[in-house]
């Protein structure tokens, strides 16, 4: 069950991760084990960088220090995930914070979206638990 051909199929179970991603999303991040959702944020680079110093605290945008291909592709799975998924609490969520909005508060919200997605496949990885409103594949 823990091998990466058995992640990978039940990776493409999941409405909206085919073959390729799925695969890519188990060669570069999900062959190796997390013990947290923090530590998976911190492998895609998708985690805060707060700026504080004295009297001034401000956030400071992604860290960018993780894997930039595994980044990359957690953010086209969230664009895709918003596709295939309209009826799951992660496109629920995102829809609501953007609503029409167009440009870059879009973009920044995706970045979120996919740390929060990449998390979440991680615990379907782990322990099987399916992220809340997700769809799978009818099987045939």
């Amino acid at each position: 069950p823990g091998s990466p051909e058995a992640r990978i199929s039940q990776l493409i179970e999941l409405k909206g991760i085919g073959p390729v991603g799925g695969q890519e999303l188990v060669n570069e991040v999900f062959y190796r084990a997390f013990n947290n959702r923090r530590q998976v944020g911190s492998y895609f680079g998708l985690t805060g960088t707060p700026y504080d110093s004295g009297e001034r605290s401000r956030e400071q945008g992604i860290s960018k220090a993780g894997n930039r291909r595994a980044r990359e592709l957690a953010i086209e799975l969230a664009w895709l995930w918003t596709v295939h998924q309209p009826d799951s609490a992660l496109t629920r969520w995102f829809r609501e914070r953007v609503r029409d909005i167009k440009g870059r508060i879009r973009r920044i919200a995706v970045v979120a979206l996919a740390r929060k997605l990449m998390v979440a496949l991680w615990r379907y990885l782990t322990t099987g638990v399916i992220p809340t409103g997700a769809v799978l594949h009818p099987s045939s």
